[in-house]
């Protein structure tokens, strides 16, 4: 007999979980500017730097929470959009190309984000793409700007952008087993993510 929907999304996100709940373990007892400018250390960095700030976090999760919702299509370019978009920022940082209010701009995406999910709007997945691009190419930016002197900018790249992409595969999967329950704890998730968006902005 083939499992249920919800069994499915169950193992989906214990299989994706596990990894992160060790990562966040791990980052408890180091910050990634405190690992050696090794290749192991650079790509642990990067794995571990997502995890390290709140608005990173919120924004990759609510992303993803909001992502279950959305058409196919944008469904299945997310996690491409997320690479590239990280990838991108990331690359005008090492360029030496400047974004202006960086940091603004990212608590302002985990308030975007966070409404977005509040309000469980649909976007055309046109639309909805670039609006996540430019909020990923902002927290790129971000990764990429405290790339540790001496480490490697490949493996510490391909550390957040595999981190990131994994925060928004569960947060799409927990989205999805939420919704099949009720989509107000979504709505309540969303709110409570602008909150905090709001509050990194007057922060």
């Amino acid at each position: 007999m083939q499992a249920r929907p919800s069994r499915r999304t169950a193992r989906r996100l214990a299989w994706l979980g596990a990894p992160l709940a060790l990562l966040l373990a791990s980052a408890a007892y180091a910050h990634p500017g405190q690992l050696p400018h090794t290749h192991g250390g650079s790509f642990l960095a990067g794995l571990m730097h997502p995890l390290t700030g709140l608005d990173h976090l919120l924004a990759m999760l609510a992303i993803g929470l909001w992502s279950c919702r959305q058409a196919p299509t944008l469904r299945r370019a997310m996690p491409a959009l997320i690479a590239l978009g990280m990838v991108c920022g990331a690359g005008l940082a090492w360029a030496g190309v400047p974004l202006l209010g960086v940091e603004f701009g990212i608590a302002s995406s985990v308030l975007l984000a966070g409404v977005l999910l509040a309000t469980l709007v649909k976007l055309p997945s046109a639309v909805g793409g670039t609006l996540v691009f430019a909020f990923i190419l902002l927290h790129g930016h971000a990764h990429g700007s405290e790339l540790a002197p001496g480490a490697s900018a490949l493996l510490y790249a391909l550390g957040f952008v595999v981190t990131s992409v994994a925060i928004t595969l569960v947060g799409r999967h927990a989205g999805a087993w939420l919704a099949q329950r009720d989509s107000r704890w979504l709505r309540g998730i969303g709110a409570a993510i602008a909150a905090a968006g709001g509050a990194l902005m007057l922060g």
